[in-house]
């Protein structure tokens, strides 16, 4: 429904041009806005009005209006003035209104809509039906990111979001839970998955500078047309998740670079428990250490490089050596071999994935 606010606006820049004071009034007699703070109508003769067959009416000086939502009246508004032009700037009053509250209505059925497409919430007739209604063109190049903040309902972000991306070209923005904005984009015949990756990355440090958010950035595969978004939102929806879990220190997942990460988070948590028991028979990974943990991914970052993973970390090579000896005899497992380092890499983050099903179950 449209705001109190913007009828308010909307009368007050009416009366700027016209010197005309308007009030806007609910059927039951209640005062909505008005642009005059005196001489106020009573409400009885608003009621009356209201219940009245007539579309206007001129009494003690006053026009009264019907301002409708479709066929049914909504509001009705009141001008106040002399003069054989009120009547007609009263009536150009009404039609604003009107069009501001169709305005409104197709906004809200959009995003209502959009809403209910990405939830898997319409039958396949009702998708098509309900786009062409809202002048949503079905068979377009579409593709869904989640763009995830940390302050919930920040509308700083989504407000840029919206600058970003206008609906003149298709795209549609809406909202599915408190912390995430949904941007479903249209795009060209041409765009591929780099381009995306890039238009991500965009959108992560414009809202960083802009907004001065922190922002995880998601984005599903490319779909070609209106029915398969929701399959596009699931797959953001993933690639946010196992984002979180396995490459907390990125801020821009694509669904179709997950790599191992996908496999694992697929994964029934039985089986990953028993791995996680048969590849630390003696310590494991929650008994490292803040300096064994740095030392471990430090080497795997430099591909087993010995000699590079003790320059980054200042210590002397024979130390890093020591250490992944060390680490050696308390786990059965040597990260110098690939063979280990490849069991051990995915040993934690398996580790990783348990937590999190700990955490949110």
């Amino acid at each position: 429904m449209i705001s109190n606010q913007t009828i308010k606006g909307s009368i007050d820049q009416l009366k700027a041009i016209t010197k005309i004071d308007f009030s806007v009034w609910s059927l039951d007699g209640s005062l909505v806005a008005a642009t005059q703070t005196q001489e106020m109508m009573r409400p009885d003769a608003v009621i009356q009005f209201a219940q009245s067959l007539a579309d206007s009416q001129e009494l003690s000086g006053c026009h009264f209006f019907k301002v409708r939502n479709e066929e049914d009246p909504e509001y009705v508004l009141i001008a106040r003035g002399t003069g054989e032009d009120v009547h007609m700037i009263g009536r150009i009053a009404v039609s604003q209104l009107q069009e501001l509250m169709i305005a409104y209505r197709e906004r809200f059925d959009r995003n209502n809509f959009v809403q209910n497409l990405l939830l898997d919430n319409l039958l396949l007739v009702d998708i098509y039906n309900r786009a062409k209604k809202l002048h949503i063109e079905p068979q377009v190049r579409r593709v869904v990111f989640i763009i995830e903040t940390k302050m919930e309902r920040d509308n700083s972000a989504m407000e840029v979001v919206r600058n970003l991306f206008g609906t003149e070209d298709g795209s549609l923005i809406t909202e599915v839970d408190e912390k995430s904005i949904i941007l479903i984009q249209a795009l060209d015949a041409d765009t591929v998955y780099d381009d995306l990756k890039e238009t991500a990355a965009m959108i992560r440090d414009t809202l960083n500078t802009e907004a001065m958010v922190d922002v995880r950035v998601a984005c599903g595969t490319i779909v070609d047309e209106i029915a398969q978004v929701s399959r596009s939102y699931k797959e953001a929806r993933m690639a946010l998740n196992v984002g979180k879990i396995f490459y907390s220190e990125k801020r821009v997942h694509m669904y179709n670079k997950l790599g191992i990460g996908r496999l694992i988070y697929q994964l029934p948590e039985n089986l990953c428990r028993m791995f996680i028991k048969e590849v630390f028979t003696k310590m494991q990974p929650d008994d490292f250490d803040e300096e064994t943990l740095t030392t471990i991914n430090m080497f795997f970052g430099n591909n087993l490089n010995v000699s590079e993973t003790a320059r980054q970390l200042f210590v002397h090579r024979n130390t890093l050596v020591y250490r992944l000896e060390k680490l050696s005899r308390s786990t059965g497992l040597d990260i110098r071999s690939f063979d280990d380092a490849v069991t051990f890499k995915i040993a934690l983050m398996v580790e990783n994935y348990l937590k999190y099903l700990e955490k949110h179950s």
